[in-house]
């Protein structure tokens, strides 16, 4: 029987495996793009685009998240990467830590942004708003987007024009393809998942997230052996409205525990 199939995915750079997974709505250039341009000079970046983004079909029953995370690894061995360090954003926070405890012994390191371990009431009710208005006007959702997914340090500062052109960019990203990432995002629950992960870890929580709080962070962050918390200012949609820090702060933290890699391959040498 044929294993996993790999997903379609930008590949980039060369060195030490880096992976990055992307939030629901959005795809591997669009989430990660400017980090890839900035760190492809010392490691062999690998984006997938998960089911319903890029060029990886909507999968045909609900998106069954042990099998994406399996087919993650295959898209990352597909590219040459036996180990990697692995990035999450959002979903991709949920599909990396599913990652990081299905496969420990690929990840490097972890770093999960705006990620959680279950979904609860609050959230349900919010992912089925979310799929209701994608079935109706698509350019509603977006406004809504917009509204709780971007903090205040960018929504005071726009003037209307900017709120229609970040609108129309939005409502661009969003179509039904979109559905199945939602109907997984409204039932996560990694509670037995969680206890597995090996990798050292950075959990990222945004101070203004409206989408997915911080106590959720929090809550990752307290489940997860070796974990680090860091709460920054900005809303759900940090890596959209602030990606030079954003960036960084994965930067520092990646390169941080590669270079603690390199010194034990020198020592153990």
């Amino acid at each position: 029987m044929a294993g996993p199939a790999p997903l379609d995915h930008v590949v980039a750079g060369s060195g030490p495996g880096l992976v990055l997974l992307h939030g629901t709505g959005a795809d591997a250039t669009g989430n990660w793009g400017t980090l890839i341009e900035a760190v492809r000079d010392r490691y062999t970046v690998v984006a997938p685009n998960l089911p319903g983004a890029g060029a990886t079909p909507v999968d045909p029953a609900p998106i069954d998240l042990d099998s994406l995370a399996d087919r993650v690894v295959v898209t990352a061995r597909a590219a040459g990467l036996e180990r990697f360090h692995l990035v999450g954003h959002s979903m991709g926070s949920v599909v990396a830590t599913a990652v990081a405890a299905r496969h420990p012994e690929t990840v490097t390191s972890l770093v999960l942004h705006a990620g959680w371990v279950r979904t609860g009431p609050r959230e349900v009710f919010m992912f089925d708003l979310w799929a209701r208005l994608l079935r109706t006007d698509p350019a509603l959702l977006a406004r809504q987007l917009i509204l709780t997914a971007m903090g205040p340090g960018l929504l005071d500062h726009l003037d209307e024009a900017q709120f229609a052109e970040l609108a129309a960019g939005f409502t661009a990203m969003l179509d039904e393809r979109v559905l199945g990432q939602i109907e997984l995002d409204a039932r996560v629950d990694l509670r037995d998942a969680v206890g597995r992960i090996t990798a050292p870890t950075l959990v990222l929580a945004s101070a203004d997230d409206r989408i997915i709080p911080p106590h959720h962070q929090r809550e990752l962050a307290t489940a997860i052996h070796r974990a680090d918390y860091l709460l920054v200012p900005g809303g759900h949609g940090l890596p959209f409205e602030d990606p030079a820090r954003f960036f960084s702060l994965i930067t520092e933290y990646v390169d941080r525990l590669q270079a603690q890699v390199q010194a034990q391959a020198q020592v153990q040498a």
